[in-house]
C-alpha cells in the first residue's frame, strides 16, 4: 500500500501525518516551499529536499546523518508510529524521494504511503486546500538506518564485473545513451557500464498517476537480466530513481527500495 489515492486521504486526513514534498528541477524556476505557502492539503508539513540532505557535500539530495534526520523529523513533530502521506506538485514525482527516506531511516514501510497525482490530482477533483500556516508539537523521533538500501560509488563499480545487482536509471533515453548534454554543469553525458535504462516518466500518467501494475510489471519484464536479483535506482540526484524504486515495490510487496544516492552527479563528473 505505498500509494493512496485521493479518496483514501480525504476519508483519513485527521488520522496521518501529511508531508508536501515538492522540488523542481532548477532550470523550471520554481520554487516548492513558495507554492506551498500560497496553498496546500490542509495541515500538511513542508519538507525541503535540498536542506533536509547531506549539506556539507557538492552532491545534490544526498542522505545526511542520523542525528540529522532526527532532528528534521523532531522538528516536523513525526513521531516513530505516526502513519505519513507524501506529496507533491512537481513533474519529478519528488515525493517518492522523501517515501525512500523515511524507509532508509527506519520508518515501518507499511506507515509510509506516496498520494498518487499528489496535489495537482486533489486540486483537479476541488477537494479543499488552505495556506495556513501549520503549528506542529516538537516530537522525539528515534532512527534506524537500513544501510543496505543505498549504494556507493565504489559498490556501483564492482558491481560493474561481479554483477550482484542490476541497476536501472531513471533519466532519459537521451541522457542515458550520451545524445544531449545534461542539465547539471561540470557532467559529462553517458551512462553507468551495464546498466538498463527505463525512463520514470513512462510509469507516470499525464495526471502524476502512476501507471497499472499491469503496464509496470511488463516494463520491467522487458529487461533481459536475471530477475531475482536486487534492484538499484539511479537518475541524476536520486529523486526519479525513488519514483522507479516505488514503481516496483508496487509489484513485488518483498522489494526494499535500493538507491545509488550519489547518482549520475557523483558518477558523471568530469
Amino acid at each position: 500500500m505505498s500509494l493512496v489515492d485521493t479518496s483514501w486521504l480525504e476519508n483519513n486526513i485527521d488520522k496521518v501525518k501529511i508531508i508536501d514534498c515538492s522540488w523542481h528541477m532548477p532550470q523550471t524556476q520554481r520554487n516548492g516551499f513558495e507554492e506551498y505557502t500560497e496553498e496546500h492539503i490542509p495541515n500538511a508539513i513542508f519538507f525541503d529536499l535540498d536542506k533536509n540532505s547531506k549539506l556539507d557535500t557538492d552532491l545534490p539530495h544526498m542522505l545526511t546523518d542520523t542525528k540529522s534526520w532526527e532532528k528534521i523529523m523532531s522538528n516536523m513533530g513525526i513521531e516513530n508510529n505516526d502513519r505519513i502521506v507524501v506529496y507533491d506538485n512537481s513533474d519529478v514525482i519528488s515525493s517518492c524521494r522523501c517515501w525512500y527516506n523515511l524507509i532508509y531511516y527506519g520508518h515501518d514501510p507499511k506507515l509510509v504511503h506516496v498520494l498518487d497525482g499528489g496535489l495537482k490530482k486533489w486540486k483537479k477533483e476541488n477537494k479543499s486546500t488552505d495556506n495556513k500556516k501549520v503549528i506542529t508539537q516538537t516530537s522525539k523521533y528515534t532512527c534506524k538506518e537500513n544501510k543496505e538500501l543505498v549504494k556507493n560509488k565504489k559498490q556501483i563499480d564492482e558491481n560493474i564485473n561481479s554483477q550482484e545487482f542490476n541497476v536501472v536509471d531513471a533519466r532519459s533515453r537521451e541522457r542515458f545513451e550520451g545524445k544531449v548534454a545534461e542539465p547539471r554543469k561540470g557532467l559529462r553525458s553517458g551512462s553507468i557500464k551495464n546498466s538498463f535504462c527505463l525512463p520514470f516518466s513512462e510509469l507516470v500518467n499525464e495526471d502524476h498517476t502512476f501507471v497499472s501494475k499491469e503496464k509496470i510489471m511488463e516494463k520491467f519484464k522487458s529487461f533481459k537480466f536475471d530477475h531475482d536479483k536486487n534492484l538499484v535506482f539511479s537518475c541524476g540526484s536520486g529523486v526519479t530513481a525513488s519514483v522507479l524504486a516505488l514503481a516496483y515495490s508496487l509489484i513485488n510487496a518483498k522489494y526494499m527500495p535500493t538507491i545509488y544516492d550519489g547518482s549520475w552527479a557523483e558518477y558523471g563528473k568530469n
